[in-house]
Parts: structure tokens; sequence; C-alpha cells
């Protein structure tokens, strides 16, 4: 054999691995340079991961599966890492970890790790073939590095299909069916919402405004900031919410947390003022406009009916409205899905009918919630990978 492991990607969970493998290791990837989403990632500066991960900040069908990855590499274990080679980090919210200067500290962290393991890191190089052999796998390789090489472990790190325009592609999950492994429906996640006519001229006409607010779909809701943008809605609640929702599901907005006690004390204290005076202190006055444009509350708060209350404090505690879509893989930030957790071993990463084969990072079924979770996730998988093929090394 060539090499010991080839690596496809150099993105964050190809280059985690790579700095566990022993041996000759090689990691390949068409960029021009390693770890390009890691380097726009935080908005340059990297939400290298989250001090709560846990199971369950990630979906996916098996959400027994990331348990093993994540309780034996964890935050914590990535966050020495950080710290021990200097880089200055701090927490934004949320237990959210940024970079104090730059995420390319990051990439340059695990560039060197891949030196210090001994690897070899082939840029500007695409994969054309990928065939399986006895007791390993042919890679035929053009670009910058055109040959066909043989190797005993193959690592598949390319990610999903978010950001085109980088050069993301669905190659993974390609090759996945290639040697008969199930992949789910996969689907944009964490991206923002789309909205058509009416909805989208009220966007439109908000479009910058920001608010707090607890955003719900059928299944699952998130307390942050919403964001309205001339495409539709966007900010954190929005972007997480949008990993759990299907097609024709409304989104529920609750943008007070006790509407009737806020009604109630703006009648005591300005009876003779308009309705939407209960509000001016809570939301931007273009919000309180949008959200009671079509309700008949009467010009002064004291002659507010009680019908009326409770139609004011359920469009506060429930405003629904319906995205058409979303902006789907062109600015989503993760694809929700992936290879089947079923055809892979949680412990390894390695798929059950090839041995030798392993899948990690966004390519596999588990997508993390906004925050640092799928950076954690990548670390996690990566190091998996990278210790199975390490400790089979040794043997």
């Amino acid at each position: 054999m060539d090499f010991d492991t080839i690596i496809l990607g150099a993105g964050a969970a190809g280059l985690m691995c790579a700095c566990q493998s022993p041996g000759r290791t090689l990691v390949v990837d068409h960029a021009k340079a390693a770890g390009e989403k890691i380097r726009i990632s935080g908005g340059g500066r990297c939400n290298f991961t989250n001090m709560y991960a846990g199971p369950e900040n990630f979906i996916s069908r098996n959400p027994h599966f990331m348990k093993s990855a994540l309780s034996r590499y964890t935050q914590w274990d990535f966050i020495d890492w950080v710290a021990r080679t200097g880089i200055a980090y701090h927490e934004k919210t949320l237990g959210q970890l940024f970079c104090d200067q730059s995420a390319k500290d990051i990439v340059a962290m695990l560039v060197a790790g891949v030196a210090d393991a001994g690897g070899q890191i082939a840029l500007s190089t695409k994969i054309e073939n990928v065939e399986a052999m006895q007791g390993g796998f042919q890679i035929t390789l053009s670009g910058a590095k055109n040959a066909t090489v043989t190797t005993r472990n193959l690592v598949v790190a390319t990610g999903g299909k978010p950001i085109p325009k980088m050069g993301a592609t669905d190659f993974a999950l390609r090759l996945a069916r290639q040697f008969d492994l199930p992949v789910t429906q996969t689907v944009a996640g964490l991206v923002p919402f789309t909205f058509t006519d009416t909805g989208l001229d009220m966007c439109k006409s908000l479009a910058g405004v920001a608010a707090p607010a607890r955003m719900t779909t059928p299944t699952k809701s998130f307390e942050e900031a919403v964001l309205f943008t001339h495409r539709g809605l966007s900010g954190p609640a929005s972007l997480q919410c949008s990993s759990y929702w299907s097609p024709g599901d409304a989104v529920h907005l609750a943008l007070a947390s006790d509407p009737m006690a806020l009604i109630e004390a703006a009648r005591r204290a300005s009876p003779r003022r308009a309705p939407k005076a209960a509000l001016e202190d809570h939301l931007p006055a273009r919000l309180i406009d949008a959200v009671l444009a079509d309700l008949p509350l009467g010009d002064r708060l004291a002659d507010m009916t009680a019908k009326q209350m409770d139609a004011f404090a359920t469009r506060l505690s429930d405003w629904q409205l319906w995205p058409n879509g979303t902006e789907g893989y062109r600015t989503a930030e993760v694809m929700v899905g992936g290879v089947d957790t079923d055809a892979l071993s949680s412990k390894t990463m390695e798929a059950k009918a090839h041995p030798g084969l392993f899948f990690i990072g966004e390519c596999v079924d588990v997508t993390g919630w906004l925050g640092g979770f799928n950076f954690q996730w990548a670390w996690s998988s990566g190091w998996v990978a990278g210790q199975t093929i390490q400790a089979r090394h040794a043997i």
C-alpha cells in the first residue's frame, strides 16, 4: 500500500482525524487551502465548540449514535488543546466559544497537528475514482497531485452540500451509495426562512428589525433573537428552527412571556393611550405595527373588551407565520441527514460492512444546533476514527 490512511477532505473532521492517524497519512482536498470553512466561520473567529455540548444538542434518526464519540472526546478536550496551543478565546453567549483573534489560529493548530503526526496534505487535488481492492482501497487523484494511490484505511470527511460556491458537493453521499451504504433524506439546516406574497411584503417592510422571541415548530422551540430580512426571517431562533421545519408547517413566534400582564399594566398606567403603547418598551415600533396590523383593538387601552384583550395576548404569544421554504444550501450552515448511522459503528465511525472505510463529520446523519456543536461533532468523530486507526497501527 502507498499509504496507511487516506483522508478525503481537509476540513474540521478530516484534519482532526489526520492529527490522530499514525504512519503514512495523506489528506486530500480540492480547495487551495486547508480548513476553508473553519476560516470563514463565526465571522472569521470560529465558534469552535460549545461548553454545553451533549447528545441533546444534535439531530439524528438515531439519537444515541453520537453519544460514544461525544463522551470519548469532549468539548473540554478540545478546549484544553486550544489553551495549550496558546490561542486566546472567549465565551460569547450560551456557552459558545470563539477565538479572540482569528479562526486562522484553529486552522494553523490543526495543520501543525497533521505535520506533527507525520501526515501530508495534498491541496488543489480532485478525487476522480475510488474502488475497493484486496486489503484496502485504490484512489485516482488529479490536479496538483496526479496519481493512483492505494491505502489500507479510507476516511471520508468531505462534508455536506451547504455553500456550493465553496465547492461543497454530495460526494460523500454518492460514495456511500457506491459501497451500498444507506443515506437518509437530506435538507438544508441552520438556514433562513423565505416567504412569498404578503408574507414577503411584510418581511421586506421589517428588514433589519430584530427582537428576542421564542420560535416554535411542530416539534421544537428555541428562545433567541429573530431577524427580519428582505427575503424572509433569519436570526438564531429562525436558524435553529429551520433544522426541524418541514414544508407546509407554520412557525409560531412568542414575542412576550406574559402578554396579558403587559396589557393590564399599560392600561393602569396610561388608559387613554392606543393599545400598541403596551408594547413600546418591549418591541421595535415597526414590529408592533406588523404584529397588530389586522387586529381591531380600538383607539384606547381603557376601551378594550375582554375579547380584544384575549386576541391581543394570543397574537403576542402565538404569532403564526407561514414560510414557503428556506434559502437552501446556498446559505445553509449545515446539512441535516446524511450517511445512515445504522451502517456505521458508533465506537469507530467505520462502515460495518466495509472494514477500513470510515465516514466522519457533517456527511454522517448527525447534525448539531447553532453555536459550535457541529464543530464539536467534527472533532469528536474525527478523533474516534483516528484513534481506531492508531490502535490498529500499533498491533
